[in-house]
């Protein structure tokens, strides 16, 4: 089976994480990272840096496919902005899906998410796009999640949410069963969310604004 090539961007601890998923799917070739100017030429777990943001123009006439392997802490704007970057030159963007994790067969993935090892995405879900579905965690059945979302490790939504675009939800979180979370809004580790939530940055439990 001939494998197609895919260009990830950014070379940081995410991106690691990133790599063992795509390789155990094995549906994609790695040929290379975009990370900054200084790192070029080094490889990550064997993996050239090929090039910078600066040189994407370039890197999308010989390659197709591309998935943004920066880590999203609170803020989405830089994987949002390369986003948008690739698909104006027309780069694709793969769903990845690590072997380990369960993805039911009724639920939709949209492109450039990423579905860590050991999480599970249950029947009637819908993810949005640019998405990290990190380790561990759990998505049950008929929840939403918007574009450009970071659900960290061992985070739990409960069946029946619907959470916006731009969210983070911190390691360890639970959003009980049909809670509602609106756009650009961070939850804090460890916080259990049990009414619905606005916009903005929540901790504790139950969670609160802080």
């Amino acid at each position: 089976m001939n494998k197609k090539e895919l260009i990830l961007i950014g070379g940081g601890g995410h991106c690691k994480s990133c790599i063992d998923v795509i390789e155990q799917e094995n549906k994609y070739t790695i040929a290379g990272i975009v990370d900054i100017k200084e790192k070029i030429g080094q490889t990550i777990l064997g993996y050239p840096i090929i090039g910078t943001d600066d040189d994407l123009s370039v890197i999308s006439q010989k390659y197709d496919h591309f998935l943004i392997t920066i880590g999203q802490l609170k803020n989405p704007s830089l994987r949002i902005k390369l986003f948008k970057k690739i698909k104006d030159l027309n780069g694709s963007f793969p769903v990845i899906i690590s072997p380990n994790a369960y993805v039911s067969k009724h639920a939709i993935i949209e492109e450039g998410t990423i579905i860590m090892n050991n999480s599970i995405v249950n029947a009637s879900c819908k993810i949005g796009k640019n998405c990290i579905i990190n380790t561990n965690s759990l998505i049950e059945h008929d929840s939403i999640i918007g574009d450009d979302c970071h659900i960290s490790t061992s985070s739990t939504i409960n069946g029946e949410c619907k959470l916006g675009n731009r969210i983070f939800l911190g390691s360890g979180s639970i959003v009980i069963q049909e809670i509602v979370i609106e756009d650009d809004t961070v939850i804090g580790a460890g916080s259990i969310v049990t009414w619905n939530l606005v916009s903005g940055t929540y901790a504790g439990n139950p969670a609160k604004p802080i």
